[in-house]
Protein backbone atom coordinates (compact mmCIF):
# COMPACT_ATOMS: atom_id res chain seq x y z
CA UNK A 1 0.00 0.00 0.00
CA UNK A 2 2.72 2.09 0.62
CA UNK A 3 4.28 2.77 -2.23
CA UNK A 4 1.09 3.70 -4.18
CA UNK A 5 -0.01 5.90 -1.42
CA UNK A 6 3.29 7.42 -1.68
CA UNK A 7 2.45 7.83 -5.61
CA UNK A 8 -1.00 8.94 -5.32
CA UNK A 9 -0.23 11.27 -2.73
CA UNK A 10 2.50 13.37 -4.85
CA UNK A 11 0.66 13.01 -7.79
CA UNK A 12 -2.43 14.84 -6.47
CA UNK A 13 -0.39 17.23 -4.51
CA UNK A 14 1.01 18.18 -7.81
CA UNK A 15 -2.31 18.16 -9.41
CA UNK A 16 -3.06 20.51 -6.88
CA UNK A 17 -0.04 22.91 -7.71
CA UNK A 18 -0.98 22.89 -11.32
CA UNK A 19 -4.57 23.31 -10.70
CA UNK A 20 -3.66 26.67 -8.51
CA UNK A 21 -1.75 27.66 -11.07
CA UNK A 22 -3.92 27.83 -13.81
CA UNK A 23 -6.55 28.86 -11.16
CA UNK A 24 -4.14 32.55 -10.61
CA UNK A 25 -4.76 32.99 -14.63
CA UNK A 26 -8.42 33.49 -13.78
CA UNK A 27 -12.21 31.55 -13.12
CA UNK A 28 -12.46 31.06 -16.80
CA UNK A 29 -9.72 29.34 -17.77
CA UNK A 30 -9.97 26.97 -14.79
CA UNK A 31 -13.38 26.41 -15.44
CA UNK A 32 -12.70 25.20 -19.19
CA UNK A 33 -9.71 23.26 -17.90
CA UNK A 34 -11.82 21.38 -15.59
CA UNK A 35 -14.51 21.06 -17.66
CA UNK A 36 -11.48 18.88 -19.93
CA UNK A 37 -10.83 17.17 -17.18
CA UNK A 38 -14.10 16.03 -16.03
CA UNK A 39 -14.64 14.77 -19.58
CA UNK A 40 -11.19 13.04 -19.91
CA UNK A 41 -12.04 11.41 -16.29
CA UNK A 42 -14.39 9.13 -17.91
CA UNK A 43 -11.14 7.74 -20.68
CA UNK A 44 -9.50 7.02 -17.84
CA UNK A 45 -11.60 5.20 -15.81
CA UNK A 46 -12.37 3.39 -18.99
CA UNK A 47 -8.91 2.41 -19.61
CA UNK A 48 -8.85 1.32 -15.82
CA UNK A 49 -12.11 -0.87 -16.41
CA UNK A 50 -10.83 -2.36 -19.73
CA UNK A 51 -7.59 -3.73 -18.03
CA UNK A 52 -9.48 -4.37 -14.54
CA UNK A 53 -10.76 -7.73 -15.88
CA UNK A 54 -7.20 -8.99 -17.11
CA UNK A 55 -5.48 -7.54 -14.48
CA UNK A 56 -8.14 -10.26 -11.75
CA UNK A 57 -6.13 -12.92 -13.92
CA UNK A 58 -2.90 -11.69 -13.79
CA UNK A 59 -2.60 -11.16 -9.57
CA UNK A 60 -3.96 -14.26 -9.82
CA UNK A 61 -1.84 -16.34 -12.39
CA UNK A 62 1.20 -14.37 -10.47
CA UNK A 63 0.02 -16.01 -7.22
CA UNK A 64 -0.11 -18.98 -8.61
CA UNK A 65 3.76 -18.62 -10.59
CA UNK A 66 2.31 -19.25 -14.14
CA UNK A 67 4.20 -16.43 -15.74
CA UNK A 68 2.95 -17.50 -19.42
CA UNK A 69 -0.89 -16.51 -17.39
CA UNK A 70 0.21 -13.15 -17.02
CA UNK A 71 1.83 -12.79 -20.34
CA UNK A 72 -0.92 -13.84 -21.97
CA UNK A 73 -3.75 -11.29 -19.58
CA UNK A 74 -1.10 -8.51 -20.61
CA UNK A 75 -1.43 -9.28 -24.31
CA UNK A 76 -5.17 -9.10 -23.73
CA UNK A 77 -4.73 -5.63 -22.20
CA UNK A 78 -3.38 -4.29 -25.02
CA UNK A 79 -6.15 -5.23 -27.54
CA UNK A 80 -9.04 -3.94 -25.37
CA UNK A 81 -7.16 -0.62 -23.89
CA UNK A 82 -6.65 -0.26 -27.73
CA UNK A 83 -10.47 -0.67 -28.60
CA UNK A 84 -11.15 2.27 -25.80
CA UNK A 85 -8.83 4.67 -26.91
CA UNK A 86 -10.06 4.36 -30.34
CA UNK A 87 -13.49 5.17 -29.59
CA UNK A 88 -12.57 7.81 -27.34
CA UNK A 89 -10.62 9.68 -30.05
CA UNK A 90 -13.13 9.76 -32.52
CA UNK A 91 -15.75 11.10 -30.28
CA UNK A 92 -13.65 13.91 -28.62
CA UNK A 93 -11.81 14.76 -32.08
CA UNK A 94 -15.73 14.96 -33.80
CA UNK A 95 -18.42 16.47 -30.74
CA UNK A 96 -15.51 18.07 -28.53
CA UNK A 97 -16.50 20.69 -28.52
CA UNK A 98 -20.24 20.35 -27.70
CA UNK A 99 -19.49 17.86 -24.38
CA UNK A 100 -17.45 21.37 -23.23
CA UNK A 101 -20.71 23.75 -23.99
CA UNK A 102 -22.92 21.00 -22.12
CA UNK A 103 -21.03 22.51 -18.57
CA UNK A 104 -21.48 25.99 -19.58
CA UNK A 105 -24.32 27.96 -17.68
CA UNK A 106 -24.65 31.69 -16.86
CA UNK A 107 -24.61 32.14 -12.84
CA UNK A 108 -24.46 34.44 -10.61
CA UNK A 109 -20.71 36.08 -10.98
CA UNK A 110 -21.54 36.67 -14.86
CA UNK A 111 -18.62 34.57 -15.84
CA UNK A 112 -17.56 34.92 -19.94
CA UNK A 113 -18.94 31.67 -21.14
CA UNK A 114 -17.19 32.04 -24.67
CA UNK A 115 -13.76 32.44 -23.18
CA UNK A 116 -14.45 29.34 -20.69
CA UNK A 117 -15.59 27.71 -23.98
CA UNK A 118 -12.87 28.90 -25.87
CA UNK A 119 -9.96 27.91 -23.06
CA UNK A 120 -11.37 24.19 -22.97
CA UNK A 121 -10.88 23.50 -26.60
CA UNK A 122 -7.96 24.64 -26.72
CA UNK A 123 -6.64 22.33 -23.55
CA UNK A 124 -8.60 19.55 -24.75
CA UNK A 125 -6.63 20.02 -28.36
CA UNK A 126 -3.34 19.40 -26.57
CA UNK A 127 -4.35 16.54 -24.05
CA UNK A 128 -5.87 14.33 -27.22
CA UNK A 129 -1.95 13.52 -27.64
CA UNK A 130 -1.35 12.16 -24.40
CA UNK A 131 -4.52 9.44 -24.21
CA UNK A 132 -2.77 6.94 -26.00
CA UNK A 133 0.83 7.34 -23.68
CA UNK A 134 -1.42 7.05 -21.18
CA UNK A 135 -3.34 3.50 -22.01
CA UNK A 136 0.08 2.50 -22.86
CA UNK A 137 1.43 3.45 -19.68
CA UNK A 138 -1.67 1.59 -17.60
CA UNK A 139 -0.87 -1.37 -19.68
CA UNK A 140 2.58 -2.10 -18.16
CA UNK A 141 1.92 0.01 -14.84
CA UNK A 142 -1.31 -2.33 -13.25
CA UNK A 143 1.04 -5.95 -14.71
CA UNK A 144 3.93 -4.15 -12.60
CA UNK A 145 1.66 -3.97 -9.60
CA UNK A 146 -0.73 -6.78 -10.03
CA UNK A 147 2.42 -9.11 -9.79
CA UNK A 148 3.92 -7.48 -6.54
CA UNK A 149 6.13 -4.71 -8.38
CA UNK A 150 4.83 -1.05 -6.59
CA UNK A 151 7.65 0.67 -6.53
CA UNK A 152 8.70 1.30 -10.22
CA UNK A 153 5.95 2.94 -11.26
CA UNK A 154 5.99 4.99 -7.78
CA UNK A 155 9.18 6.59 -8.60
CA UNK A 156 8.49 7.17 -12.30
CA UNK A 157 5.03 8.47 -11.40
CA UNK A 158 6.79 11.13 -9.03
CA UNK A 159 9.38 11.70 -11.63
CA UNK A 160 6.48 12.46 -13.75
CA UNK A 161 4.72 14.66 -11.35
CA UNK A 162 7.81 16.63 -10.80
CA UNK A 163 8.59 17.39 -14.72
CA UNK A 164 4.90 18.13 -15.00
CA UNK A 165 5.25 21.06 -12.30
CA UNK A 166 8.32 22.24 -13.87
CA UNK A 167 6.87 22.55 -17.03
CA UNK A 168 3.45 23.95 -16.47
CA UNK A 169 5.39 26.58 -14.42
CA UNK A 170 7.90 27.59 -17.13
CA UNK A 171 4.67 27.25 -19.96
CA UNK A 172 1.98 28.67 -17.98
CA UNK A 173 3.93 32.13 -16.72
CA UNK A 174 6.46 32.30 -19.85
CA UNK A 175 9.01 31.70 -17.43
CA UNK A 176 12.87 30.47 -18.26
CA UNK A 177 12.57 32.46 -21.42
CA UNK A 178 9.43 30.32 -22.71
CA UNK A 179 6.27 31.65 -24.29
CA UNK A 180 3.48 32.03 -21.76
CA UNK A 181 1.37 30.06 -23.15
CA UNK A 182 -1.80 29.82 -20.17
CA UNK A 183 -3.96 26.57 -20.40
CA UNK A 184 -1.84 25.08 -23.77
CA UNK A 185 1.33 25.53 -21.61
CA UNK A 186 -0.56 23.06 -18.94
CA UNK A 187 -1.70 20.93 -21.57
CA UNK A 188 1.85 20.43 -22.87
CA UNK A 189 3.43 20.18 -19.54
CA UNK A 190 1.28 16.84 -19.26
CA UNK A 191 2.22 15.31 -22.29
CA UNK A 192 5.66 15.63 -21.58
CA UNK A 193 4.86 14.60 -18.05
CA UNK A 194 3.54 11.47 -19.47
CA UNK A 195 6.41 10.91 -22.25
CA UNK A 196 8.95 10.68 -19.13
CA UNK A 197 6.41 8.38 -16.78
CA UNK A 198 5.66 6.02 -20.24
CA UNK A 199 9.63 5.80 -20.99
CA UNK A 200 10.97 5.02 -17.29
CA UNK A 201 8.32 2.38 -16.64
CA UNK A 202 8.62 0.21 -20.41
CA UNK A 203 12.45 0.62 -20.27
CA UNK A 204 12.66 -0.59 -16.79
CA UNK A 205 9.91 -4.10 -17.71
CA UNK A 206 12.10 -4.68 -20.65
CA UNK A 207 15.88 -4.46 -18.83
CA UNK A 208 14.76 -6.35 -15.98
CA UNK A 209 13.40 -10.03 -17.57
CA UNK A 210 14.65 -11.74 -14.96
CA UNK A 211 12.38 -10.09 -12.23
CA UNK A 212 9.61 -9.97 -15.08
CA UNK A 213 9.76 -13.19 -16.98
CA UNK A 214 6.34 -12.16 -18.56
CA UNK A 215 8.57 -9.53 -21.00
CA UNK A 216 10.59 -11.88 -22.48
CA UNK A 217 9.15 -12.54 -25.79
CA UNK A 218 5.88 -10.01 -25.28
CA UNK A 219 5.37 -8.99 -28.21
CA UNK A 220 6.85 -12.04 -30.69
CA UNK A 221 3.27 -12.84 -30.47
CA UNK A 222 -0.20 -10.83 -30.10
CA UNK A 223 -2.47 -13.74 -30.12
CA UNK A 224 -4.34 -14.78 -26.67
CA UNK A 225 -5.87 -18.10 -25.79
CA UNK A 226 -9.47 -18.40 -27.62
CA UNK A 227 -10.39 -19.91 -23.32
CA UNK A 228 -9.13 -17.02 -21.87
CA UNK A 229 -10.09 -14.54 -24.07
CA UNK A 230 -13.71 -15.79 -23.30
CA UNK A 231 -13.16 -15.88 -19.47
CA UNK A 232 -11.44 -12.56 -19.39
CA UNK A 233 -14.19 -10.85 -21.57
CA UNK A 234 -16.97 -12.70 -19.14
CA UNK A 235 -15.18 -11.22 -16.44
CA UNK A 236 -13.94 -7.98 -17.41
CA UNK A 237 -16.71 -6.40 -19.83
CA UNK A 238 -18.81 -6.11 -16.87
CA UNK A 239 -15.87 -4.09 -15.22
CA UNK A 240 -15.74 -1.99 -18.36
CA UNK A 241 -18.89 -1.01 -18.45
CA UNK A 242 -18.98 -0.33 -15.08
CA UNK A 243 -16.68 2.35 -15.15
CA UNK A 244 -17.94 3.58 -18.43
CA UNK A 245 -21.18 4.44 -16.44
CA UNK A 246 -19.72 5.09 -13.46
CA UNK A 247 -17.76 7.54 -14.59
CA UNK A 248 -20.24 8.56 -16.87
CA UNK A 249 -22.67 8.98 -14.11
CA UNK A 250 -20.41 11.21 -12.28
CA UNK A 251 -19.92 13.36 -14.96
CA UNK A 252 -23.40 13.67 -15.33
CA UNK A 253 -24.21 14.91 -11.95
CA UNK A 254 -21.15 17.55 -11.85
CA UNK A 255 -22.97 18.35 -15.51
CA UNK A 256 -26.80 18.33 -13.72
CA UNK A 257 -25.01 20.94 -10.82
CA UNK A 258 -23.43 23.22 -13.34
CA UNK A 259 -26.41 24.47 -14.08
CA UNK A 260 -26.53 26.39 -11.28
CA UNK A 261 -24.04 28.29 -12.56
CA UNK A 262 -20.01 28.26 -14.11
CA UNK A 263 -18.96 29.28 -10.28
CA UNK A 264 -20.43 25.54 -9.55
CA UNK A 265 -18.02 23.78 -11.73
CA UNK A 266 -14.97 25.91 -10.62
CA UNK A 267 -16.00 25.09 -7.09
CA UNK A 268 -16.51 21.30 -8.22
CA UNK A 269 -12.78 21.79 -9.69
CA UNK A 270 -11.44 22.87 -6.67
CA UNK A 271 -13.27 20.62 -4.22
CA UNK A 272 -12.29 17.13 -6.26
CA UNK A 273 -8.79 19.04 -6.88
CA UNK A 274 -8.24 19.22 -2.84
CA UNK A 275 -10.53 15.90 -1.81
CA UNK A 276 -8.63 13.68 -3.90
CA UNK A 277 -5.18 14.53 -2.62
CA UNK A 278 -7.04 13.33 1.05
CA UNK A 279 -8.90 10.53 -1.18
CA UNK A 280 -5.07 8.89 -1.25
CA UNK A 281 -5.34 6.79 1.59
CA UNK A 282 -8.55 4.56 0.78
CA UNK A 283 -7.32 4.41 -2.93
CA UNK A 284 -4.31 2.92 -2.28
CA UNK A 285 -6.08 0.85 0.10
CA UNK A 286 -8.29 -0.33 -2.68
CA UNK A 287 -5.18 -1.41 -4.76
CA UNK A 288 -4.05 -2.83 -1.79
CA UNK A 289 -6.77 -5.00 -1.55
CA UNK A 290 -6.90 -6.02 -4.80
CA UNK A 291 -3.75 -7.36 -5.18
CA UNK A 292 -3.41 -8.96 -1.63
CA UNK A 293 -6.84 -10.73 -1.94
CA UNK A 294 -6.85 -11.40 -5.24
CA UNK A 295 -2.73 -13.14 -4.76
CA UNK A 296 -4.34 -14.81 -1.61
CA UNK A 297 -7.29 -16.16 -3.67
CA UNK A 298 -5.09 -17.56 -6.90
CA UNK A 299 -2.82 -19.20 -4.10
CA UNK A 300 -6.12 -20.86 -2.28
CA UNK A 301 -5.82 -19.40 0.83
CA UNK A 302 -9.01 -18.44 1.20
CA UNK A 303 -9.79 -18.23 4.94
CA UNK A 304 -6.49 -15.60 5.31
CA UNK A 305 -8.03 -14.04 2.24
CA UNK A 306 -11.14 -13.61 4.52
CA UNK A 307 -8.97 -12.51 7.38
CA UNK A 308 -6.50 -10.07 5.52
CA UNK A 309 -9.72 -8.57 4.46
CA UNK A 310 -11.56 -7.56 6.88
CA UNK A 311 -8.37 -5.81 8.47
CA UNK A 312 -8.04 -4.58 5.36
CA UNK A 313 -11.16 -2.71 5.54
CA UNK A 314 -11.25 -1.54 9.02
CA UNK A 315 -7.95 -0.43 8.52
CA UNK A 316 -8.98 1.63 5.87
CA UNK A 317 -12.29 2.77 7.42
CA UNK A 318 -10.30 3.82 10.77
CA UNK A 319 -7.59 5.64 8.39
CA UNK A 320 -10.01 7.77 6.57
CA UNK A 321 -11.80 8.54 9.80
CA UNK A 322 -8.63 10.64 10.42
CA UNK A 323 -7.86 11.92 7.47
CA UNK A 324 -11.20 13.32 7.34
CA UNK A 325 -11.23 15.39 10.64
CA UNK A 326 -8.01 16.90 8.87
CA UNK A 327 -9.38 17.63 5.71
CA UNK A 328 -12.43 19.41 7.61
CA UNK A 329 -10.50 21.68 9.65
CA UNK A 330 -8.27 22.63 6.31
CA UNK A 331 -11.45 23.32 4.00
CA UNK A 332 -12.08 26.81 5.07
CA UNK A 333 -8.96 27.85 4.16
CA UNK A 334 -7.41 26.19 0.86
CA UNK A 335 -10.36 27.96 -1.25
CA UNK A 336 -8.68 31.18 -0.60
CA UNK A 337 -5.31 29.80 -2.53
CA UNK A 338 -7.00 30.62 -5.56
CA UNK A 339 -7.85 33.36 -7.66
CA UNK A 340 -11.41 33.44 -8.15
CA UNK A 341 -14.52 34.61 -6.80
CA UNK A 342 -15.72 34.68 -3.35
CA UNK A 343 -19.12 32.84 -3.83
CA UNK A 344 -16.70 29.85 -5.87
CA UNK A 345 -14.51 30.01 -2.45
CA UNK A 346 -17.53 29.72 -0.76
CA UNK A 347 -18.95 26.93 -2.82
CA UNK A 348 -15.73 25.14 -2.69
CA UNK A 349 -15.44 25.11 1.71
CA UNK A 350 -18.86 23.87 1.81
CA UNK A 351 -18.37 21.04 -1.13
CA UNK A 352 -14.95 20.07 0.39
CA UNK A 353 -16.81 19.96 4.44
CA UNK A 354 -19.50 17.46 2.89
CA UNK A 355 -16.49 15.42 1.37
CA UNK A 356 -14.54 15.32 4.57
CA UNK A 357 -17.82 14.16 6.44
CA UNK A 358 -18.26 11.50 3.46
CA UNK A 359 -14.55 9.93 3.79
CA UNK A 360 -15.20 7.06 5.66
CA UNK A 361 -17.96 5.95 4.34
CA UNK A 362 -15.98 6.26 1.02
CA UNK A 363 -13.99 4.20 2.31
CA UNK A 364 -15.78 1.15 2.84
CA UNK A 365 -17.19 1.42 -0.22
CA UNK A 366 -14.61 1.88 -2.19
CA UNK A 367 -13.01 -1.27 -0.11
CA UNK A 368 -16.35 -3.61 -0.78
CA UNK A 369 -15.96 -3.19 -4.11
CA UNK A 370 -12.43 -4.50 -4.63
CA UNK A 371 -13.09 -7.18 -2.51
CA UNK A 372 -16.07 -8.22 -5.02
CA UNK A 373 -13.51 -7.57 -8.01
CA UNK A 374 -10.80 -9.37 -6.60
CA UNK A 375 -13.11 -12.53 -6.66
CA UNK A 376 -13.97 -12.09 -9.68
CA UNK A 377 -17.99 -11.04 -8.94
CA UNK A 378 -17.79 -8.40 -12.18
CA UNK A 379 -21.85 -8.62 -12.34
CA UNK A 380 -22.01 -7.49 -8.54
CA UNK A 381 -19.57 -4.46 -9.36
CA UNK A 382 -21.94 -3.57 -11.96
CA UNK A 383 -24.92 -3.08 -9.56
CA UNK A 384 -22.73 -1.92 -6.90
CA UNK A 385 -21.70 1.06 -8.16
CA UNK A 386 -23.40 2.00 -11.93
CA UNK A 387 -26.84 0.83 -11.12
CA UNK A 388 -26.61 2.62 -7.84
CA UNK A 389 -26.10 5.82 -9.54
CA UNK A 390 -27.84 6.11 -12.49
CA UNK A 391 -31.09 4.42 -10.51
CA UNK A 392 -30.38 6.66 -7.42
CA UNK A 393 -28.01 9.25 -7.40
CA UNK A 394 -28.61 10.50 -10.74
CA UNK A 395 -32.86 11.06 -10.56
CA UNK A 396 -32.42 12.45 -7.00
CA UNK A 397 -29.77 14.97 -8.16
CA UNK A 398 -31.89 15.78 -10.98
CA UNK A 399 -35.31 16.17 -9.32
CA UNK A 400 -33.33 18.75 -6.56
CA UNK A 401 -31.61 21.00 -8.89
CA UNK A 402 -34.99 21.13 -11.94
CA UNK A 403 -37.36 20.50 -9.10
CA UNK A 404 -36.41 23.01 -6.43
CA UNK A 405 -34.86 26.06 -4.81
CA UNK A 406 -32.49 24.33 -2.86
CA UNK A 407 -28.98 26.33 -2.89
CA UNK A 408 -26.41 23.85 -4.38
CA UNK A 409 -24.55 22.84 -1.04
CA UNK A 410 -27.35 21.31 0.45
CA UNK A 411 -27.79 19.83 -2.98
CA UNK A 412 -24.91 18.43 -3.24
CA UNK A 413 -24.79 16.95 0.41
CA UNK A 414 -27.51 14.91 -0.32
CA UNK A 415 -26.04 14.20 -3.77
CA UNK A 416 -23.32 12.41 -1.98
CA UNK A 417 -24.61 11.28 1.44
CA UNK A 418 -26.60 9.34 0.02
CA UNK A 419 -23.88 6.29 -0.21
CA UNK A 420 -24.99 5.72 3.39
CA UNK A 421 -27.36 3.32 1.52
CA UNK A 422 -24.41 2.14 -0.42
CA UNK A 423 -22.30 1.55 2.57
CA UNK A 424 -25.46 -1.31 3.92
CA UNK A 425 -25.40 -2.68 0.54
CA UNK A 426 -21.75 -3.30 0.64
CA UNK A 427 -21.61 -4.90 4.04
CA UNK A 428 -23.88 -7.40 2.86
CA UNK A 429 -22.37 -8.48 0.14
CA UNK A 430 -19.13 -8.85 1.49
CA UNK A 431 -20.19 -10.29 4.92
CA UNK A 432 -21.80 -13.27 2.28
CA UNK A 433 -18.63 -14.36 1.13
CA UNK A 434 -19.89 -14.76 -2.40
CA UNK A 435 -16.20 -13.47 -3.70
CA UNK A 436 -14.33 -16.05 -1.97
CA UNK A 437 -13.50 -17.38 -5.01
CA UNK A 438 -10.25 -18.80 -7.05
CA UNK A 439 -10.59 -18.54 -10.51
CA UNK A 440 -7.84 -19.95 -11.69
CA UNK A 441 -7.88 -23.08 -9.61
CA UNK A 442 -7.68 -25.65 -12.44
CA UNK A 443 -5.49 -23.59 -15.34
Amino acid sequence: MIPVLIQNVITNFVSLLDNIMVGRIGTEPMSGVAIVNQILFIFNLCVFGSLAGAGIYTAQYYGKGDHQGVKNSMRFKFWVVSGVLAVALCLLCSVGEELISLFIHEGEDNLDLAATLHFGRQYMDVMLLQMPLFALLNVYSSTLRETGETKIPMRAGILAVFVNLFFNYMLIFGKFGAPKLGVVGAAVATVLARVVECAIIIVYTHTHTGRHPFAMGLYRSMKVPAGLVRQVSATGMPLLINELLWSGGMTTLNQIMSRRGLEVVSAENIAATVSNLFFCAFFAMGTAISIIVGQLLGAGKLEQAVDEDRKLIAFSVALSAAIGVVMALLSPFIPRIYNTTAIVRHLATGMLLVNAVMMPANAFTNSCFFTLRSGGKAFLTFLYDSVYIWVLCIPLTLFLVKGTSLPIIPIYAVCYGVDIVKCVIGYVFVKKRIWVNNLVADQ
